[in-house]
């Protein structure tokens, strides 16, 4: 027997703010049943793992073990940087092909 990932969890200050960032970035809703203290965000599409976000009362202290890469689908990685940071991200770093980002509660990730 083998086990699969059931879903992806974000400790966070606000489950509801955090997840409401993720499912604009990722073509997806915020489960009608989230509150502030536990959130959920469905994958779009067929296959992928559920993102939970959980309240916890500490802040992040240190960069993320693991961390996401998105795919801008039509390869515009600029146009999609200034997406995200619309949504609420921020730019920490640009290496050309590969730009480091931030979430709202400075969770990093890449947009490749």
């Amino acid at each position: 027997m083998v086990s699969f990932i059931k879903s992806v969890t974000f400790d966070c200050h606000d489950a509801v703010v955090l997840a409401t960032f993720w499912a604009a970035a990722l073509g997806s809703d915020v489960d009608e049943d989230s509150t502030p203290e536990k959130a959920f965000v469905e994958p779009t599409g067929w296959g992928g793992p559920t993102i939970w976000f959980q309240q916890v009362p500490e802040g992040k202290t240190a960069k993320n073990r693991q961390h996401f890469d998105l795919r801008a689908l039509d390869g515009d990685i600029p146009a999609e940087v200034r997406r995200l940071a619309a949504l609420g991200a921020t730019v920490l770093r640009d290496d050309g092909g590969l730009v480091v980002m931030a979430d709202p509660e400075g969770n990093e990730f890449c947009v490749e």
